[in-house]
């Protein structure tokens, strides 16, 4: 379990950059290069959210037997491998009109999204695993 954990703090930690990026959106859209947008309205919604999930996460690594219960790898993990996959749809399918930087840096957070996915699901499946 205790790489379970890791994994939680590994993932509430991109949550919370993710987060607050998103809530940085107006001013760091144009040099990070992703496409803009007239309203940042939805950016902060999304950044409002994955602060959230980094809170729960973030609660789940820290709880006790009794204790108030946050975010465990299972919704992790369908958190983001959704993201990830439909990130990467956007991608392939999308026709974003954005420079080399921006589909470098969406890119790399597909791939990250879909790469800690696949940690959480190897340690998911290694707790159940009998001994």
């Amino acid at each position: 379990m205790r790489n379970g954990r890791l994994l939680l703090a590994i993932d509430a930690v991109i949550n919370y950059a993710l987060g607050i990026l998103c809530l940085l959106y107006q001013f760091l859209a144009p040099a990070v290069g992703v496409p803009i947008v007239e309203n940042s309205f939805y950016p902060n919604i999304l950044g409002a959210v994955l602060l959230g999930i980094g809170i729960a996460l973030t609660i789940e690594y820290f709880r006790r037997d009794s204790g108030l219960v946050g975010l465990g790898l299972g919704g992790a993990v369908a958190i983001n491998l959704v993201g990830g996959l439909v990130l990467i749809l956007w991608l392939v399918f999308g026709n974003l009109v954005i420079p080399l930087r921006g589909h470098v840096f969406l890119w790399t957070l597909a791939a990250l999204l879909v790469l800690i996915s696949l940690f959480e699901l190897h340690v998911y499946g290694e707790k159940r695993k009998p001994n």
